[in-house]
């Protein structure tokens, strides 16, 4: 399961946050996993990858001012490619044989990237995506529309709305409604004597199954994991309190008691071969080292050399020889994947199920081999082993979920708890939040009968402020700290914008020259419906 999330960064900022995030993530994961399902596919193996895209992602994806900064993002790095050939040419400014190598490669790889996105794929990428679930090569799962926090939204029509939304934008994209989808953060609140579980909202809306944490289905605590790729490392580690064995495992898949939504959990060992900065793949010294870029070019011609080597220490990058670890690598998962699916066999008699779960801009965009890992994996299970690579859904129909279980309050984050979106940094958050989604609630109300115009143009603009104002990216980048004011600055802005538009409604004097300003900048989900927010009446 590759989870492909980014928050909405259209027209809010270039570097170090801002565009050029989604620029990267598109060049160096989204297009290349696009190669490789298409190399795999021409060689006879459908890829079989659950690909979670988000709603925010897709849109971001299918936008046409994005699509062009793409193509000039990519130019500007064959630009820069070419530029660092001369220099390090033997008639250069900086002659050198190993950087002049290094430079073509670039030249080569950002051509190549380029060319797939122009020619390859047409500049659409969401359709490309879905050529390839419609070939039964991937099947793409949906998320809440701009990816909340569930458990911590106030309000059940915030739900609805998100999850609702979400699935319209799904269905726009990829031509079908979607069975799975990936509960942003893996965020799970059960039900109490007040409210629904969060699977409840899944479950109206279609949705058949969802993915959680090992710790989650077994028990106990979350494991102590440097993910030291993004924005990961810098979170305190508070785990959460240890709850008994519950004697279950994550090799077969759980239905929830109140709605038949299945739950699949993460294979500890599995996630943690890839995941560990230091343990897992990535912190190989050979591969590729993200933080240290040329002065001149902003090109990576370092190699990791060792997770305690400073920067200034760091040595040459060499793709041959990251390529041969790979090649290793992925020899040793496949391996892992084999012994852990056959030993469990021999103990129980049974088929076991081994789901593992990462962002998808781990491979490409951190560690830099990780989609030529992904490739090599992919290829050996189905040559030289007996494991059967499936979709979820396709896992969920052979083999359906026997028994139910009763899943805790979790999330993904550092210490299986809510703390890294609720803490002393981001409490202030929420109560605006919490203020907004009731105020958007009492306007549905008050406009129900609002159709086109410039009333409901406002409210819809409205409702798209909401949404983005409740993604999770922004309290996770408050707590990580690396983009602290950034995140603080666009929650503010989203918050801004909405009170604005409900100034403009509850005032009945709607400012179209401002209307249009913000439309032109938050314009996502076209189709989003303020109705969606008008309290439940059951």
């Amino acid at each position: 399961m590759l989870h492909s999330h980014l928050p909405f960064y259209r027209k809010a900022g270039m570097w170090p946050f801002g565009e050029e995030s989604f620029y990267e993530c598109m060049t160096e994961s989204y297009i290349p996993l696009l190669t490789i399902l298409d190399e795999l596919y021409e060689e006879g193996i459908q890829a079989k990858l659950t690909i979670g895209i988000t709603p925010i992602l897709a849109e971001q994806m299918a936008d046409e001012h994005l699509k062009q900064g793409l193509e000039k993002f990519l130019q500007t790095r064959i630009e820069a490619a070419r530029s660092d050939e001369e220099r390090f040419s033997p008639r250069g400014k900086m002659p050198s044989p190993d950087l002049l190598h290094l430079a073509r490669y670039y030249l080569h790889w950002f051509e190549s990237i380029y060319n797939a996105y122009t020619k390859r794929w047409n500049r659409d990428v969401v359709g490309a995506f879905r050529h390839f679930q419609d070939l039964g090569a991937i099947e793409i799962t949906t998320s809440a529309a701009t990816h909340c926090f569930s458990p911590l939204l106030a309000t059940d029509s915030s739900l609805k709305c998100q999850y609702k939304t979400g699935i319209d934008s799904y269905k726009r994209h990829f031509g079908r409604a979607p069975r799975g989808c990936w509960l942003p953060e893996c965020a799970y609140r059960p039900a109490d004597d007040k409210r629904a579980g969060i699977e409840k909202w899944l479950y109206q809306n279609g949705l058949k199954y969802f993915f959680t944490e090992s710790f989650v289905i077994k028990g106990g605590q979350t494991v102590q994991l440097r993910r030291d790729f993004g924005p990961y490392g810098s979170v305190q580690y508070i785990p959460v309190a240890e709850r008994p064995a519950t004697g279950l495992d994550t090799f077969e898949a759980f239905f929830l008691k109140d709605y038949p939504v299945a739950v699949m959990g993460r294979h500890e060992a599995g996630g943690f071969q890839v995941w560990s900065a230091e343990h897992g793949y990535p912190g190989d010294g050979n591969y590729r080292e993200f933080h240290k870029k040329d002065d001149v070019s902003g090109l990576h011609y370092w190699k990791l050399t060792s997770t305690k080597t400073d920067l200034g220490a760091k040595e040459l990058y060499s793709p041959e020889s990251a390529a041969s670890r790979v090649r290793e690598n992925s020899d040793h998962y496949v391996g892992l994947i084999q012994q852990t699916l056959t030993d469990h066999l021999k103990e129980t008699g049974e088929p076991g199920l081994m789901m593992v779960s990462f962002d998808t801009e781990l491979f490409g965009h951190w560690w830099f081999e990780g989609m030529a890992f992904i490739k090599d994996v992919i290829r050996k299970l189905k040559n030289y082993t007996a494991v059967t690579m499936c979709t979820a859904s396709e896992y969920l129909q052979s083999y359906p979920p026997t028994r139910a279980i009763e899943l805790p309050e979790s999330s993904w984050g550092s210490g299986g708890h809510w703390q890294v979106w609720l803490n002393n940094d981001t409490e202030w958050m929420w109560p605006i939040i919490h203020d907004a989604e009731r105020a958007m609630e009492q306007v549905a109300v008050k406009c129900q009968g609002a159709g086109g115009g410039l009333v409901g143009r406002a409210l819809k603009q409205a409702a798209r402020e909401l949404l983005l104002l409740e993604s999770s990216d922004w309290p996770f980048l408050v707590t990580t700290g690396q983009a602290k004011q950034y995140a603080t600055e666009r929650f503010n802005d989203h918050n801004q914008r909405f009170n604005d538009l409900l100034s403009m409604v509850n005032g009945n004097n709607i400012d179209e020259t401002k209307l249009a300003a913000i439309e032109e900048i938050d314009n996502c989900f076209p189709d989003v419906c303020p109705k969606c927010f008008q309290p439940a009446t059951e």
